[in-house]
Parts: C-alpha cells; structure tokens; sequence
C-alpha cells in the first residue's frame, strides 16, 4: 500500500458483511486500523474498525467530511450517505 489513509477519505470495503461497499474513514487508530461509517447500516456513532488491508482506498477525499469532523468533530449520517452517493455515482457504480 503506497498511500496512508486520511479522515474523509472514500474507502470500498474488499472484506467482511458490508463487501463491495463504499464508506468514507471518520478515525485512524494507528497504521493497521480504521474507522469508517457510511451514514446508513453504520452510523458515525458506532462506526466499524476495519483492518486497512481489508479495503481498497480511493483517491478521493470528501472536503465536506473532512471540514466538518474538523469544525465540530462530528458528522451527520445524512451528510455521509449523501457524499458516498455522489461519489459513487461519479464512479458509475
């Protein structure tokens, strides 16, 4: 993996129940694991850790997450399910 994972950061998930899933990061907790939340099956409030290797990063990062985690420290799941919706509509997925 050449590139470390950032807050706002759109993630597809390549392992587990939400497979083929896209979610955005809302925490880092060291170089192996992450947080992400996609704002509908998990919510920012109780957002899954997930092994890095288990998801393929994209290049694409969410101003508006990012912004917002930074202002308040918190995210709205409807602000969630709406950017990973656009993104994944730019992605023709």
């Amino acid at each position: 993996m050449d590139a470390r994972p950032q807050i706002g950061q759109f993630v597809k998930v390549l392992r587990g129940k939400d497979e083929e899933s896209f979610a955005v990061i809302v925490g880092i907790i060291d170089d192996r694991f992450v947080m992400i939340a996609d704002g509908h099956k998990r919510k920012f409030d109780q957002p899954k850790k997930k092994n890095v290797l288990h998801l393929e990063l994209q290049t694409a990062v969410s101003q508006e997450v990012t912004s917002s985690l930074h202002e308040t420290g918190r995210v709205t799941n409807a602000k969630l399910r709406y950017v990973i919706q656009k993104f994944a509509y730019a992605k023709g997925e």
